[in-house]
């Protein structure tokens, strides 16, 4: 069985929820997409509005209260929004990368503190975190346990190792500068190689269900684990994925019974916020990016800006200014994709307007660095 490049793309924005809104709750879309990039705090926000109809902003602010959805460090070592029953699974198959990366890091180890101490501190650490504690709060702690000074750059690599969930802090989206942090419930297995393989299985089993099909590379890329690890969960799972071949030859795997749209399906224009998970979730970015605008999209210091989907593909970037939202486009596009656009962006403005207007503002400076064919104030 094979697969075309078009119907990649479509089974993509099929399972992402982006070939129509859906009228799902805001729990059951983010386990549907499986994980929402949240390093910056308006994007999740962003991300459910190009996937449900009718999204209230106000209920992704009571699944994050009441910990439905939560906000932690997990694949790709970055920020990301899932559903608080995938957290454990995800966290635990993550295990070996943020141990590696962050108990590993010069930062961590220049504090004295090793590995092994840092085990022995993490469940009197998540202990302490039992209710909600300010980042300062944290730190105090540890010094006072440690009886030693411990550097700000060591902390924040602990911290991100830690399962440690942000609570949420207020307006406009929920989280901002000052971060707290409470544990993790229930609590990740850590340090325990077995667990973790096991719980990549899931993780692999999950990002099929919302990202596949999907090549070996592309899970690994998606979580930043090793490919080795991913191939011997993949072979794990056996008969339960299903094997296809790629537009190029190369093996993807998939869940039986997943999305997969012919690739002549009509995909609506979307205005996706920054660092949306499709744009980061796979080694061949070829699928929605087209090759020639992936440096474009994905600055060099790591940005990944707001982008306009036509047709499925990324076809340019977006910005909201004082006036409304603005468009450069990459390539010439046809009236009916600059009409669609529009219309788009009339949905978006009174959106933003609730909350933030000029919502990544922070980023404009990228603007004038971009190609671009043209530019149109949308709304």
């Amino acid at each position: 069985m094979s697969i075309t490049a078009p119907e990649l793309n479509r089974a993509t924005l099929a399972r992402q929820l982006l070939l129509e809104r859906e009228p799902a709750s805001v729990t059951d879309a983010v386990r549907r997409v499986v994980a929402l990039q949240a390093q910056q705090p308006a994007s999740p926000y962003l991300a459910l509005w190009n996937r449900l109809a009718g999204f209230d902003p106000a209920s992704l602010d009571a699944a994050f209260a009441a910990h439905q959805v939560v906000r932690a460090t997990l694949m790709r070592i970055t920020m990301h929004a899932v559903h608080a029953a995938d957290h454990q699974a995800f966290r635990e198959a993550m295990e070996p990368t943020l141990r590696a990366s962050r108990l590993g890091d010069p930062r961590f180890t220049s504090s004295g503190l090793t590995p092994a101490g840092a085990d022995v501190l993490m469940g009197e650490l998540l202990d302490f975190a039992g209710q909600p504690r300010t980042a300062a709060e944290c730190g105090a702690w540890i010094e006072q346990r440690l009886g030693m000074s411990f550097p700000p750059t060591a902390w924040r690599m602990l911290r991100q190792y830690a399962p440690l969930w942000h609570v949420p802090a207020g307006e406009p989206w929920s989280f901002g500068i000052r971060v707290s942090f409470t544990a993790a419930r229930p609590r990740p297995v850590l340090a325990d190689t077995r667990a973790s393989d096991l719980a990549l299985r899931t993780l692999v089993r999950r990002y099929l269900e919302g990202f596949g099909p999907a090549s070996i590379a592309d899970m690994a890329r998606f979580a930043l684990v090793q490919r080795s690890r991913v191939r011997a969960a993949v072979q794990a799972l056996g008969d339960e994925l299903e094997q296809l071949a790629g537009p190029d030859g190369t093996a993807l795997y998939d869940v039986p019974g997943g999305a997969r749209p012919a690739g002549d399906v009509p995909a609506p224009p979307r205005l996706l916020g920054m660092w949306d998970s499709i744009l980061l979730a796979y080694f061949d970015r070829g699928r929605v990016i087209p090759s020639g605008y992936q440096q474009a999209v994905t600055r060099t210091n790591g940005d990944v800006l707001p982008t306009i989907l036509v047709d499925g593909y990324v076809a340019g970037v977006w910005r909201a200014v004082p006036q409304g939202i603005e468009a450069a486009a990459f390539h010439p596009l046809p009236a009916g994709a600059w009409a669609g656009l529009a219309a788009e962006a009339q949905a978006l403005v009174p959106f933003l307007a609730e909350r933030e207007p000029e919502v990544y503002r922070r980023y404009h400076h990228w603007w004038a660095k971009l190609p671009g064919a043209e530019t149109r104030l949308l709304a």
